[in-house]
């Protein structure tokens, strides 16, 4: 792939270092699939599609936000579909509101946190397909938070007991990437 290209591809998303080889891997995986997807920020379960989620910490920093999500009963960070909006920072940050009730958030890094690609089984919507995730580090600033539709419950979760909320890879990623980055290490 050229470097424009790939530059083209890659301008809903921003910026990502990949630090390991899984990073490495999700990021070649989800910026081969926006150069050859037309759709790829569009809801379209045929293709699969990009969205975007973001970690919301807590002020000072020792917890994150996690929603009960309704439809998949498990716990997971804020986030969703792009929906045509070639933007992944913007649907997260939007989602993050939407899905949180908060008043203020702010992003902590220009720089995409963490690309994470899984399958969405079928239901009676829709066939399985996959999600290319997009995720940001944001910061609570202010308000309270409040479930939305979308949620059976909202969780300030300290950071050291987010695996008594979720066993996923997916969403455990997130002490390992914040420790190494705490520690200004690759």
């Amino acid at each position: 792939m050229t470097t424009d290209r790939l530059a083209e591809a890659c301008a809903g998303i921003g910026g990502f270092a990949p630090q390991d080889a899984r990073d490495q891997q999700m990021w070649q995986r989800l910026t081969a699939f926006c150069a050859r997807e037309p759709k790829a920020f569009e809801r379209d379960p045929t293709t699969g599609h990009v969205t975007g989620s973001a970690f919301v910490l807590s002020a000072d920093l020792s917890a994150v936000l996690l929603t009960h999500h309704a439809k998949l009963d498990r716990w997971l960070q804020l986030g969703g579909h792009c929906d045509g909006i070639a933007d992944a920072r913007f649907t997260a940050q939007k989602e993050a509101y939407e899905e949180s009730g908060l008043a203020r958030i702010s992003l902590l890094s220009d720089q995409v946190f963490d690309i994470d690609i899984h399958e969405i089984p079928d239901n009676s919507r829709e066939a399985a397909h996959l999600h290319y995730d997009v995720r940001y580090l944001f910061r609570a600033e202010a308000g309270d938070i409040r479930a939305s539709a979308e949620s059976k419950a909202l969780a300030w979760v300290p950071l050291a007991k987010l695996s008594q909320y979720s066993r996923a890879d997916s969403v455990l990623i997130l002490q390992e990437k914040l420790a190494r980055l705490q520690s200004g290490g690759a």
